[in-house]
């Protein structure tokens, strides 16, 4: 990594970076234990709050009864079905609601490919937020759906580490009872509620008190002017931003209020709420990893988890720090690497970190344009995103995402020593690997057939700001930020139209729910399954090689996946600079 200029007396912006990461990391640091043992015990506990009480009478759900693997998975679709119906619905009469600022109605495919993008915890945005979304569907609406989509992904997580606890570290699901394998998860209406009453609402409202005392705006006025801009009145409207923003990142869904999104000052004041945000963004996600070994009953195992989800987003950002401050010339220099498209009041080394931690998770927030990256740093935000976003993932799904690649993993080395695969003392039989397998696949199947299909046909292609290996890698970028549930863009694509609209929602519901169907059912087949004792062949998934070699898995699965498409977009345009 080469070294940048700065003026005398001021700090490198290389070092204003390292800074910035140390920080990161040592706020992570103290608050993974706490929350990590806080969301086990929520989850774990048989006992219900009086507004929960309350909740599950008005949805007429019984937190109590256990369910297997189909019925939570119902509950999963049923749910969102009525949220996506929902808020298209909300969106398609917001023109006849008080508080809609004077916007008319979305039009139907825009209406359609927002609802897909909010329940599935993609938060893609084809339209500009401050110029279209009344006060009713921002807080009404968008900003409810950032709350119930992540506590959906948790839940299904949730289900999964369920499937692999042994009985004693899960204990009864009944007080009382005695704990069984018969295949039973827990309770999807009691999961979804816990996520959001005792973890997303009490974390959200502090986080909300911080960022508007750092300077965020927090209210419901109307278009008002707010000075002259180039010869012309510049109008801005106000919002409940601060609270959404919490959420936005917290929940790693990432739709903003404006379409600057965290590059706008409302939304992101300055380099304190900057960073302050990235560490929402990853708390929940590093953090479940500890919920995950306190409830197999082995906090080690959590921490090989850890381990490689933190080796993948160092890796990224430290790689990303190379293509971004990296560069000859006296614009480099004098900038102090390619600073062009990135937040000035941040610089090159926070906007880095946040573009690695928003594309290695479901968070579709940017503080700069990923657009105007090196060719290289473009291919590390969609290689993030490509990877299943599992370092450390979103809310939830990253987790799962990550504990099917570490079955794959636990395949991969029975296979090396001609041993049968257990994870966790549960067999990784046939049906577990056709499940993992599934599960791998569907997002790169919808990424590549819809990008092939884009680029074939005029007019989806005719959308495209540039031509050539930049314009490919638009395309290319939309859907993988779409089917992988990110909703970040590279911001040159003109992706408004009844195709991107249409098909982009698709990849995003698909993307989200498919992949769940997987997973709950994989869940399923474990918990069915007897603890298989260890003996002396049993492969020390704790250990740092296991870390190694899920590290390896991930890059090889996914290279091979993904290498001839970004060979011909950001690996091209970076190899011709």
């Amino acid at each position: 990594m080469t070294s940048v200029a700065s003026a005398p007396g001021e700090m490198s912006p290389f070092l204003a970076g390292v800074l910035q990461l140390l920080a990161l990391i040592a706020a992570l640091a103290l608050a993974y234990r706490p929350l990590g043992d806080y969301m086990a015990r929520v989850y774990s506990s048989t006992e219900h709050l009086r507004v929960e009480k309350w909740i599950y009478k008005a949805v007429g759900a019984n937190p109590n009864a256990e369910m297997r693997w189909p019925a939570y998975l119902r509950g999963v679709l049923a749910f969102s079905a009525v949220s996506v119906l929902f808020l298209y619905l909300l969106q398609r009469i917001q023109g006849s609601l008080p508080g809609s600022l004077g916007f008319s109605s979305i039009d139907p495919d825009q209406a359609f490919n927002t609802a897909a993008s909010f329940v599935s915890n993609t938060n893609w945005q084809s339209y500009y937020g401050e110029q279209a979304m009344g006060h009713v569907v921002q807080t009404g609406g968008l900003a409810v759906q950032n709350f119930v989509s992540a506590a959906v992904g948790m839940a299904v997580a949730v289900a999964l580490v369920r499937g692999f606890a042994l009985p004693r570290a899960l204990g009864s699901a009944r007080a009382g009872g005695t704990p069984t394998r018969t295949g039973e998860l827990g309770n999807f209406w009691s999961d979804l509620v816990r996520g959001v009453v005792r973890i997303l609402l009490p974390i959200s409202v502090i986080g909300a008190i911080v960022l508007v005392a750092a300077g965020a705006i927090q209210n419901f006025s109307g278009i008002h002017s707010v000075g002259q801009f180039m010869g012309g009145t510049q109008e801005w409207n106000g919002g409940a931003v601060a609270s959404q923003e919490v959420i936005k990142e917290l929940g790693t869904n990432g739709g903003g209020y404006f379409n600057a999104n965290s590059a706008h000052p409302f939304e992101n004041p300055n380099a304190f709420t900057n960073l302050f945000e990235i560490f929402l963004i990853l708390l929940i996600p590093f953090a479940l990893t500890r919920t995950f070994g306190r409830m197999v009953g082995s906090v080690k195992q959590g921490y090989a988890i850890l381990a490689t989800m933190a080796t993948i987003w160092l890796g990224f950002v430290l790689l990303m720090w190379w293509t971004e401050f990296a560069g000859n010339g006296p614009a480099f220099e004098a900038a102090g690497g390619a600073l062009e498209g990135k937040e000035t009041r941040f610089g090159i080394g926070a906007s880095s970190i946040f573009a690695v931690s928003t594309t290695l998770t479901s968070t579709g927030a940017v503080d700069s344009f990923h657009s105007s990256f090196t060719g290289f740093g473009g291919g590390i935000t969609m290689l993030g995103m490509q990877l299943g976003e599992i370092a450390p993932g979103g809310v939830g799904s990253g987790l799962y995402g990550m504990l099917i690649m570490a079955i794959i993993a636990v395949f991969i080395a029975g296979l090396m020593v001609g041993r049968t695969p257990e994870y966790l003392g549960k067999k990784i039989g046939t049906r577990e690997i056709k499940f993992a397998a599934c599960y791998i696949l569907v997002t790169p199947a919808l990424v590549l057939c819809f990008t092939a299909a884009a680029m074939a046909l005029d007019t989806p292609s005719n959308s495209m700001t540039n031509s050539g290996a930049h314009g490919f890698s638009e395309i290319l970028y939309a859907y993988s930020s779409g089917a992988n549930n990110n909703g970040s863009a590279f911001a040159g694509l003109n992706a408004d139209t009844q195709w991107f609209n249409t098909t982009i929602g698709l990849a995003m519901l698909l993307g989200r729910f498919v992949p769940m169907v997987f997973v709950l059912a994989l869940a399923g087949s474990l918990a069915e399954q007897k603890p298989v004792p260890a003996t002396a062949g049993t492969l020390r998934t704790e250990k740092p090689l296991f870390t190694g070699l899920l590290v390896g898995s991930i890059m090889i699965i996914t290279g091979l996946t993904y290498f001839p498409a970004l060979a011909l977009g950001p690996l091209a345009e970076g190899l011709a600079s």
